[in-house]
Formats: C-alpha cells, structure tokens, sequence
C-alpha cells in the first residue's frame, strides 16, 4: 500500500448536548466504553472530555474512505445520542469556555497538562489530520520540506473556526492561534535531511524537554506511530466532502513531490519566513485573503488553480481527481467559517441577540456534521 500512497484520516469532535448543543464539558466514562466496543480502534479519547476522534483505517480509495469516515460520524453521533450527547465538527465551539474543561484522566495527557498549565488546558480545539505514507519512509522529511509553502493553503481550505468563547474572532481559522501558544507547533525549521531531524529530536529527548517524537506538534510532521508523513493545519471540517477533497489534494501533493525531488528544493530562511506570514494571512482572511510570493500577491483560488494543475496527473494516478477539483469549490463558495458568519450576520439583522444568533450557528454546524 505505500506504493500506492495510501492514507488515512483522522477527525476530532467536540461533544455537546443533544439539546442545547452547548459542550459537554464532563462526558460519562460509560459513553466512551461504549463508543471503544462500537468502535474499536476506530474512535479515541482525546485531550479534553468534551472531544472525540475517530480515525480511519489505510485507504488508497477515495470512496471507500468517504463511507467508512461517514459512518465513523454516524456510529459516534448514534452512540452519543443514548446519552444525551451529539458531535459537531469545527475547529472551535462557538459558544465553550474553556476554563470549564476537564482534562482526559490519562498518564499521557495528565503530564501534559502539567507541563502546559493554563496553555492545556485552553486547547479547545479540533483539527483535521491526513496521514499519507510514501514508499520510502525516511523520504518524509525531504517531502515534508517541499510541502511547507503549500501548509497555508491548506489551514485557509479548512477553517471553520470564527468564534472563541462566544466572541467573533476576527479571523477565519482561530484554532491555530490558539493552538499556537503551545510549544513546537506552528512551521515546522527547515530540516532537509531525517539525520538533522532525528538529531533535533534527540536533543529534546536527551534533555527531558519530552518522552519523544509525539510531543512535536507542527502543522506537519512524519508521524512516530505511522510510517506516514501527517498534516495537521486544518481545522477539523464540519462538511465531510471538505475533508476528503483537503485530504486528496495533500495526498496529490505528496505523490507529486515524491516523483519530482526537485520540485522546492531551494527552500531557504526568507522562503520560511513567507510562508508564516501566509499561514497568518490563511487564519485571518481565509479563502478570501491573498498570499505572498516571490512575484507578488496571488489569490487562493489562483493557487488551488496553479496547485491542480501542477499535480494533475497525481491526481489521475490516484483516482481522486474529482475530489482534488472540490477544493477549487471550496475556494470559490467559502468554508464552513463563511457559512458560520452568514448565518450569525442573518439572525443579528433579523433581530437574533448575540446569543440567539450563536446557538443558529452551533444547530448548523451539529446538522452539517452529519449531513
């Protein structure tokens, strides 16, 4: 299957009450054994009890992909329903504070919460992660280089998190402004060989600053459980067609790098320093902002369009060319983010308080989640 680039994918979802659809900030341990003898190894906890994730399974088919992670959403939200509970796919709640969480009773997560403190314990976030494995493990860093100036379109193709705390944001994707506050996330340091990374991740764990390589957060980074290189800037996505079409385009994108090795090899310090000011332009303007290049501004849209046509035939090798061309959709209709403002901005001019407006919002996301 690394032949054929499989991938998987893997959603988080914050649990709220099937009613109100506010969070649920102290889940039932008697939910999560239920869901784990549904599920399996399909579902886990994550860092907060008020958020699941489930997980997919290797797929080098895009449509069987689609099905098992739709009934992924289903299974859980079924599950959920027996005890008063729904799921809703965002990457922020629009209306949870966070300072009402409780932290997942874990070894793991516990000695992270005491190494975070109060940066933990705001991680009231959900994001969206695509595995994708190459033939050649120890070929993810070199890849991973070549794929840092695409991550901001991917964080803009995936927002859907406006509001924090009840509050517009200002932003399109807040999730990763928040999630930023912790240590090792953002863009990953040019490392262009694995001997340099693995010596970087040595030196932490030499040092006791972690146990290893999972406690290194970027946007994206070869994983240590799989022998995938994982994306993780995305928001996770309310629809489901925009996680397989942001999936399917990153998918592409690895293929397309791995058989062109110089493709962005030239990759310097001013090159990284453009791409964290777009990724700070994805997370305010969206789809709608511009990004910087070396000839100027170019849309989103541009990009997508340039992206496409650049790993086209990646996309047909792969069979996902219909889902790669969605993400041209996406950029030309908006994201769950945009049809989050639409709607608040319709219920306020209607009349909708702030809060009527809000739970308008948080009724359409728990509806899309499962549409």
């Amino acid at each position: 299957m690394a032949d054929q680039f499989s991938f998987g994918i893997e959603e988080e979802y914050f649990l709220i009450n099937a009613e109100t659809r506010e969070i649920s900030s102290n889940t039932p341990d008697e939910f999560f054994q239920a869901l784990g003898e549904a599920c399996g190894d399909s579902v886990a906890r994550e860092f907060l009890r008020s958020q699941v994730e489930a997980i997919t399974a290797p797929h080098t088919d895009i449509a069987a992909a689609r099905a098992e992670l739709r009934g992924l959403r289903h299974t859980v939200s079924e599950i959920a329903g027996t005890y008063g509970l729904g799921i809703l796919a965002a990457g922020t709640h629009p209306t949870a504070y966070w300072h009402d969480q409780h932290h997942t009773e874990d070894e793991r997560y516990a000695a992270v919460m005491h190494d975070l403190q109060m940066i933990g314990q705001r991680d009231m976030l959900c994001g969206l992660h695509v595995h994708v494995e190459l033939p050649d493990p120890n070929e993810r860093i070199d890849v991973m280089y070549r794929v840092l100036p695409y991550l901001p379109l991917f964080v803009a193709l995936g927002a859907s998190s406006p509001f924090w705390q009840s509050q517009r944001t200002g932003l399109m994707g807040y999730r990763l402004a928040a999630y930023d506050e912790l240590p090792r996330t953002g863009i990953p340091e040019l490392f262009r060989t694995t001997a340099e990374y693995d010596a970087y991740v040595d030196a932490l764990v030499r040092a006791g600053v972690m146990p290893d390589a999972s406690y290194i957060w970027w946007a994206i980074r070869p994983s240590l459980k799989h022998p995938t290189l994982e994306l993780r800037a995305p928001d996770s996505c309310t629809r489901l067609d925009d996680t397989l079409a942001i999936a399917a385009l990153f998918r592409t994108l690895v293929h397309h790098l791995a058989l062109h090795p110089f493709e962005n090899w030239e990759l310097n310090a001013i090159g990284r320093a453009v791409i964290v000011e777009n990724k700070w332009r994805a997370q305010r303007y969206g789809v709608h902002g511009t990004f910087a290049t070396e000839n100027g501004a170019v849309t989103v849209i541009d990009m997508v369009d340039e992206l496409i046509a650049t790993t086209i035939e990646s996309a047909r090798e792969l069979g996902c060319e219909k889902d790669v061309r969605r993400c041209r959709d996406i950029a030309r209709n908006g994201t769950s983010a945009d049809e989050q403002l639409r709607l608040y901005y319709q219920r306020r001019a209607a009349g909708a308080d702030r809060d009527d407006a809000l739970t308008a919002v948080t009724q359409w996301l728990a509806t899309e989640t499962l549409r």
